[in-house]
């Protein structure tokens, strides 16, 4: 047992004054952070609990947006008649995470700071230089069937965990954060997460102390929107692809289209790629495959993952057919 001090601050700006000293670790839901610190992963000095905070609401907002609080429980969000109306591809994805009993738990900021399902990372014994800066890689040459094929490194090829952050970077949600600097600030979803190049240690772009407060989620777009995730199992496991569309076709013609994957890179990916290949385009069959070959160009496999990359180009086709087929029947 490593000892550790434990507060509870009364707001939010205490919170952060709590949170910048060494060592400091906000909690909340704790369902990555607890298994983390029992295993010797994760070692803080201090636990700044911050779940009692007043930061759940799910408001709408004048310009037809949604401020989703950071300390929404997941299950509150996926439940949410505006999320569920309006934003059908974030309640899909958070009902594909995990179970019922960690969704009434988690919340909404640790779900998007949750830490990577790695084998090797969660193997003390193993390097990782997610865990254990400049000790190597073990999963590069090891089993590497559930890593990343895009966006990775020879430093790490772990994959981002988390649906609900795909969903997001589908929305092309913001992230609005409290520093030490006065006024909050809002961060893009898709500038969060750093890539791993050599530090895979640092994952996002956030400051010791800062404290995600809430995701606010721009207005709705018009079109279908899907969640479609590929697992090992039907129920509480991760995501070896997954693709979060938003899409509209009018005439047969795709005239807008936000695409994201997840279980492919360290982060929630998305694809500038794959959305030319979309916009302005006919919703065929033909063209679906070129903005899935477009998406999965730069992928790298490593041996055992090697399946995903066609794995993911098939899911992504399935997925614009049922939207756009969808779309074209409403």
């Amino acid at each position: 047992m490593r000892p550790y001090t434990y507060q509870r601050p009364a707001d939010a700006r205490a919170a952060v004054a709590a949170a910048s000293g060494t060592g400091a670790t906000f909690i909340s839901g704790g369902t990555n952070l607890l298994d983390l610190m029992k295993l010797e992963i994760e070692r803080p000095t201090a636990l700044v609990d911050i779940s009692r905070l007043p930061l759940g609401d799910i408001e709408q907002l004048p310009d037809g947006g949604l401020r989703i609080g950071a300390q929404a429980k997941n299950s509150d969000v996926a439940a949410h008649p505006f999320v569920r109306t309006h934003y059908g591809v974030l309640s899909q994805a958070l009902l594909a995470g995990a179970s019922g009993q960690l969704r009434n738990k988690a919340s909404v900021g640790g779900n998007l700071l949750q830490r990577t399902r790695c084998p090797y990372f969660y193997d003390t014994a193993a390097d990782c230089n997610k865990r254990n800066p400049g000790s190597g890689c073990a999963a590069l040459n090891g089993f590497n069937r559930v890593h990343a094929v895009l966006g990775s490194s020879d430093a790490c090829i772990a994959t981002h965990p988390s649906d609900m952050a795909v969903a997001m970077a589908a929305l092309d949600a913001d992230i609005e954060v409290m520093g030490a600097d006065p006024a909050a600030r809002r961060i893009p979803i898709r500038e969060l997460y750093r890539d791993p190049a050599d530090s895979p240690d640092i994952e996002t772009v956030l400051r010791p102390g800062d404290m995600i407060t809430a995701v606010v989620l721009p207005a709705p777009s018009p079109g279908q929107q899907v969640y479609r995730k590929v697992r090992d199992r039907a129920s509480y496991e991760f995501a070896l692809v997954s693709v979060a569309l938003v899409i509209e076709t009018q005439g047969g013609t795709i005239t807008s289209a936000r695409v994201a994957l997840g279980g492919v890179a360290p982060k929630p990916w998305w694809s500038a790629e794959a959305e030319a290949a979309l916009i302005g385009q006919p919703a065929t069959t033909a063209q679906f495959r070129a903005a899935a070959d477009a998406a999965l160009a730069g992928a790298i496999g490593r041996g055992h993952n090697d399946f995903k990359i066609e794995l993911a180009k098939r899911t992504l086709v399935r997925t614009l057919s049922d939207a756009t087929q969808q779309g074209e029947r409403a």
